[in-house]
């Protein structure tokens, strides 16, 4: 049976298809299943997914190392675009269907439908593919709350982005460039660098050959008259590595300096002076995750970033951001997306078509 007549057949049976694993492990434990079609809740829409994209917090969900918040799909995907097919109880009129539609997600997105509160839902920028949009709601949301809400960026700051081109590093690139503020960056290569340099990151060093902690040091310093502030070192970091990264980070922080943790990928332990080193500079440790804030926050955060960030990337702005698609991958070809994405060859977002 072709393809296409498969999926028509499962659609018919009110089933869809969806990434699923039976148990935690490697990405060999993928593949597609056929569950049931959700239906659209109290406020819910129920958008078919046109695209998703992958994110660290798949990878781990995979391994068993985190659960979705309570209540969520346990499917895989916290972003896809699509179009809306159906309109829940008590949705507000704000979306009509057919409507192209961007969505940040707790989770299910990895599937050909997903129900989503309608106050996640963006629309879509003219110009953009779907793999593109589906690229966006995760990365550039986490990476606005990172900068805005919690980091509290100020025009002239020098700001410290870890993994430069990840899906958050490229979107923190271009939205610390908007802001007003100067992107420095590590990554694991001199190509990485480049590509960063693209974006607009004013310097880039390479953590596998340098200690970054002395060449953000010594950036800034000569920096100082430029940025017009007083002393070295930056005033935010963007932090998804840990544990690892903790005595550079609090040695090149200016004072008063701001530490955002999001992520663990170098570890969670930390041994030796961290409080001292940090109370000396009267630096702050804030952490911050996205996917287990409640419906209001996120609700008031995709407000916020569709009126002042989504019109950027319209190619009439001029201030055009671009989100940045490495890969796309159907999602049939899941297991060679995570293996993919496990190398850390990628820059930006690895994004995945469903079947239609």
């Amino acid at each position: 049976m072709h393809p296409s007549a498969c999926v028509e057949a499962t659609e018919k049976l009110g089933n869809m298809l969806a990434v699923h694993f039976d148990q935690p492990g490697g990405p060999e434990n993928l593949y597609l299943k056929e569950v049931a079609k959700p239906s659209p809740g109290e406020g819910e829409v129920l958008l078919k997914v046109v695209a998703s994209a992958l994110n660290r917090a798949d990878i781990l969900q995979r391994q068993g190392q985190y659960a979705p918040p309570p209540g969520a799909s346990t499917i895989l995907g916290v972003e896809a675009s699509g179009h809306v097919v159906e309109l829940g109880p008590g949705c507000q009129g704000h979306w009509k269907i057919g409507d192209p539609a961007m969505a940040l997600l707790p989770g299910g997105g990895q599937a050909q439908y997903v129900t989503v509160p309608e106050g996640f839902l963006m629309p879509i920028p003219a110009g953009l593919t779907m793999p593109q949009a589906a690229a966006i709601p995760e990365a550039w949301l986490t990476t606005f709350q990172l900068l805005h809400l919690v980091g509290n960026v100020q025009a002239g700051d020098s700001v410290l982005i870890h993994a430069g081109v990840s899906g958050v590093g490229t979107a923190a690139i271009q939205l610390t460039r908007l802001a007003g503020a100067v992107p420095l960056v590590t990554a694991g290569s001199q190509y990485k660098i480049q590509m960063a340099e693209k974006l607009g990151a004013a310097v880039g060093f390479n953590y596998k050959e340098e200690d970054f902690s002395e060449a953000a040091m010594k950036f800034t310093k000569a920096s100082q008259i430029v940025l017009h502030v007083e002393g070295a070192g930056v005033n935010l970091i963007l932090d998804c590595i840990g544990g690892s990264y903790w005595e550079k980070n609090v040695n090149c922080l200016a004072a008063d300096g701001r530490w955002v943790l999001y992520g663990l990928m170098g570890g969670n332990e930390v041994n030796g002076p961290l409080l001292s080193k940090l109370l000396f500079k009267r630096g702050s440790l804030i952490s911050s995750l996205l996917r287990s804030r409640v419906k209001k926050y996120k609700q008031t955060l995709v407000k916020a970033f569709t009126e002042q960030v989504v019109p950027h990337f319209s190619t009439e702005s001029t201030h055009r951001l671009r989100p940045v698609v490495d890969r796309v991958y159907p999602v049939a070809k899941i297991q060679e997306a995570h293996k993919y994405m496990e190398s850390n060859q990628h820059v930006g977002k690895i994004a995945l078509e469903l079947p239609q």
